[in-house]
């Protein structure tokens, strides 16, 4: 297969003017599920529309939910409550929330579920879900350690209290958590061990939860107590995309300009908007960036700090390594090949030698985005300040932000597309 590739040319202004990030991409397949595991009607508004987010609603479709999208940011749900056997298996392409989160959830449903992707998400770890899961009783397979996994489900679990591993991702807690409000007693979940990737977006999972009528209560960092409530149906609204909204920042203070996206940093929810205040500080960016708080954040950090006027080490970034690609050495790539030594990754931590002087200079890199919609964003960056930048495979953005060329579009930002 071709693929295409898109070539920035630095524009010469300030890029100014407004933009409307996307929904977010995390809330809005958390509503999705939790909407199909409601009985009754629920409309999303401010929602997503994107591959992973589509791959969610036509899975709960193939369940037997009613899905449907009257305009570009709003789906309807109808729902008996129950997931059904799908006649097939759910293809979620490399959606990692919408697998991980439908694993636990058909957990409880009853008949065989296969949970699969595309070739990127059968690289992608579940183990760990996948043994808390089995440890709760369920007959579960997965025996690569990545999708497929089949699940023979029977309508319970057999154990209401589990111990989980979370160091390589949240999402593994997010999903049993999900599912737990549908056991047939109040359930406890524990983590085994302290470390747990981007906490943050298990206050999201709580959030949108306790909107749908659960009831979680956490009496400890490491444990959370669900009630066997299910769920209620309920109109619900997403807030813009904070991931989304780091390249714009982005944009915005290596250009100079002033981009208005609607929604102040102080007021999203999503953990990604702490990245605000590491860009703001742009081009004085501290020396050690943690990001493991902020992972989705880290592709747009790394591209800026290329321009920073010192260098940047990034720590806590070692579940980047198992993301949509192994997107440190992804960066690591892409960055020395604008300029070779511009990055060096020591283990799991990525050193990006900040180079100001490359700011209009012209050197012409081939951007392997690797399928990756955030290395191609993010070396979008790149291209605002270094002549000659061309992104391989632009269209993978389609993943979470299908309108970000003509959002560079709308800034006044031009680029030439080509076959690669």
């Amino acid at each position: 297969m071709t693929l295409d590739k898109l070539t920035i040319t630095p524009p010469a202004h300030p890029l100014s003017g407004k933009v409307s990030p996307p929904g977010s991409k995390s809330i809005t397949n958390r509503a999705l599920l939790l909407a199909g595991l409601a009985k009754g009607e629920s409309r999303l508004t401010g929602a997503l529309k994107s591959d992973d987010t589509l791959y969610m609603a036509e899975a709960l479709r193939a369940m037997g939910v009613e899905v449907e999208e009257p305009d570009a940011t709003t789906f309807l749900v109808r729902s008996s409550g129950e997931l059904k056997a799908p006649k097939e298996p759910l293809f979620l392409g490399n959606a990692g929330t919408a697998t991980r989160f439908l694993t636990a959830a058909v957990a409880l449903a009853r008949g065989r579920f296969v949970v699969d992707g595309d070739a990127h998400m059968r690289k992608r770890p579940i183990r760990p879900l996948v043994d808390a899961l089995a440890s709760l009783g369920v007959a579960i397979e997965a025996p690569t350690g990545c999708p497929p996994v089949t699940i023979d489900a029977v309508g319970a679990f057999k154990s209401h209290r589990v111990v989980i591993d979370a160091g390589l991702s949240s999402q593994y807690v997010s999903a049993i958590l999900m599912a737990a409000a549908l056991a047939d007693a109040p359930f406890e979940i524990e983590l085994a061990g302290a470390e747990i990737g981007a906490r943050g977006y298990i206050d999201l999972t709580l959030a949108a939860m306790r909107a749908f009528g659960a009831k979680v209560e956490q009496p400890t960092p490491a444990v959370w107590r669900v009630e066997p409530t299910g769920y209620t149906a309920t109109d619900f609204h997403i807030e813009p995309d904070a991931s989304a909204a780091t390249y714009l920042w982005g944009m915005e203070v290596l250009t100079g300009g002033s981009i208005d996206i609607g929604t102040p940093a102080a007021d999203f929810t999503q953990p990604d908007a702490e990245a605000y205040k590491v860009i703001a500080a742009f081009p004085h960016m501290p020396a050690v960036i943690d990001g493991s708080q902020m992972q989705d954040a880290i592709p747009t950090i790394a591209v800026l700090a290329a321009f920073n006027e010192t260098p940047v080490r990034f720590v806590g970034i070692a579940n980047l390594r198992v993301k949509e690609c192994d997107r440190i050495r992804a960066l690591s790539l892409g960055l020395n090949g604008i300029r070779p030594g511009l990055a060096d990754e020591e283990g799991d931590d990525l050193i990006v030698h900040a180079d100001p002087a490359l700011a209009g200079t012209c050197h012409p890199a081939r951007i392997d985005t690797f399928a990756d919609h955030r290395i191609a964003m993010s070396f979008a960056l790149a291209g605002l300040k270094v002549a000659g930048i061309a992104i391989l495979d632009p269209d993978c953005v389609g993943k979470t932000y299908p309108a970000y060329w003509d959002a560079l579009k709308s800034l006044g930002v031009s680029f030439i597309r080509e076959a690669a």
